[in-house]
């Protein structure tokens, strides 16, 4: 029997949008009272309303308001909160801050800082990682002091190199040098890319893989001593370095490549006494993996992994947090498969530039195999001051073509108005030959997009037209036997668009 040593009834949950709402549910089932916070602009979201306390951070900006770690804790010691879960993005991986609530004598719900701090360093990490024999992407261990030092180590690793921020996250200060002759530029670019973004120009260099994979590993630690692993991810689907779909388990792996990469992900965590959810991410090529990054923290896509192997892992962090030791995950095994599709407020018609407006109408998805994180509603509005993403899809199916099938009904139900998505990409990508096979790496959506594919198609145009003046003239739009129909033009015009679903 487990013993609980940090006793937890109450939550404050330092985010906004999807993630504080799913954050929120997990701690009523568990019977925990729940504290929100918030913005000037997200004053009357989804988990302002549903939790038990809500409180103001300040203004509409991120440095305002979700960025205030001392408004937190002032919050959190006012309100008589045990614990803080930080949900991903702001504070969720900052290690002082980490530091700054167990001072105030609250429980962080989240890995140690000594963790964060050592996987949050590129260098770092790699040097860790090697001394733990989990294979890394050949490269450098110390940063490059300047060019020169940078043209030096191309030449010993071999181009094309890829120059990465040591301090890096998101895709920003990352560049790919095919020769000698672009590496000034583009080391002196990606390094003020770095460091405006993340305070630290530093940079190293690795061997740029032709077409790899981007396959990660959930892990769950507890404090003490466990590791599992829980099946693996593949997010490869990605646009500067942002996914876009994700999917688990990972496709057309063999069962000895799963398991050395699964056993691979629990000597990373080991080896930082990691405590917590996490995930470990690899790059697969050729038949080979190596070490990635380790995302210290829960991650967007966790919900493939919770539906293939039907457990919570905020839960589990919630009880790791408490002191109990885990209990019975590493005897699950997967089930069926998992697809996500994050749903942006952006128009990939135009170089995905943020969509911003009122939802004038919301109509999700149901049935079995569904499953929607969205803090979304009719009349919110998306403001420009925080990441595009408005919720995600996920479907479930016993095989991988039935998540397919499932997310492409998912995408054909749904309706969002007064605001664009990137819904009729994603429907596109799924029906195409190489997600289809799984024949796709990290660079395929961009390929994808320069070869026109992702486009709105002629009948998608004529679809939208015929439901703009349908809508004019409001005039019942007859069948082919000759009869009144009384759908929606709307409704028509999204079966017409083959399952658009967004105007």
């Amino acid at each position: 029997m487990s013993v609980v040593t940090k006793p937890i009834a109450k939550v404050l949950i330092a985010n906004r949008g999807e993630i504080a709402l799913r954050i929120l549910r997990t701690c009523e089932e568990m019977g925990l009272n729940t504290v929100s916070v918030y913005s000037d602009a997200d004053r009357n979201s989804l988990p302002v309303r549903l939790a038990n306390e809500a409180y103001h951070l300040g203004g509409p900006t991120p440095a305002e308001s979700y960025l205030r770690g001392d408004r937190m804790i002032e919050i959190a010691l006012q309100c008589g909160a045990d614990a803080i879960h930080p949900g991903f993005g702001f504070l969720s991986e900052n290690a002082g801050f980490v530091r700054a609530v167990t001072a105030a004598g609250l429980v962080f719900i989240g890995p140690p800082p000594h963790a964060m701090e050592l996987m949050g360093d590129k260098l770092a990490s790699r040097a860790a990682m090697i001394a733990a024999g989990v294979p890394v992407v050949p490269g450098t261990t110390e940063p490059a002091a300047d060019e020169a030092e940078a043209l030096l180590a191309a030449e010993e690793i071999g181009y094309p190199v890829m120059l990465k921020a040591s301090a890096g996250g998101g895709g920003k200060g990352i560049r790919i040098v095919h020769d000698c002759d672009s590496m000034a530029s583009a080391f002196r670019t990606a390094s003020g890319e770095a460091l405006n973004a993340f305070g630290d120009g530093r940079m190293y260099l690795e061997k740029y893989l032709s077409r790899p994979r981007h396959i990660e590993v959930q892990i769950v630690g507890d404090s003490h001593g466990n590791v599992i692993a829980m099946g693996d991810r593949e997010c490869s689907i990605q646009r500067r370095h942002q996914k876009m779909i994700e999917e688990a388990p990972a496709n057309g792996l063999s069962e000895e490549t799963r398991k050395n990469m699964a056993a691979a992900a629990v000597r990373a965590a080991k080896a930082v006494d990691y405590c917590s959810a996490g995930t470990v991410e690899f790059l697969y090529s050729e038949g080979e993996f190596f070490f990635l990054e380790m995302n210290t923290r829960l991650q967007v896509e966790h919900a493939v992994t919770e539906q293939v192997f039907g457990v919570d892992l905020v839960e589990q962090m919630i009880r790791v947090a408490r002191g109990e030791e885990l209990h019975g995950l590493g005897d699950l095994k997967p089930r069926g498969h998992s697809i996500e599709v994050r749903l942006n407020a952006e128009d990939p018609e135009k170089n995905f530039i943020p969509s911003l407006g009122i939802i004038e109408n919301l109509r999700e998805p149901g049935g079995r195999g569904v499953r929607i994180d969205s803090a979304a509603y009719r009349g919110m509005e998306v403001t420009p001051y925080y990441d595009s993403m408005i919720g995600k899809l996920v479907s479930h199916g016993q095989t991988r073509d039935g998540a397919i099938q499932c997310m492409m009904r998912m995408l054909h139900e749904l309706h969002i108005g007064g605001i664009r998505t990137n819904a009729t990409l994603a429907w596109n990508v799924l029906q195409s030959p190489e997600f289809a096979t799984g024949q796709y790496d990290t660079g395929f959506l961009e390929r994808y997009l320069e070869e026109g594919r992702g486009g709105e198609t002629e009948l998608e145009e004529v679809a939208a037209i015929l439901a703009v003046l349908m809508r004019i003239s409001k005039t019942p739009t007859p069948d082919r036997n000759g009869r009144k129909s009384g759908l929606s033009p709307w409704i028509m015009a999204q079966r017409a668009r083959m399952g658009r679903g967004v105007y």
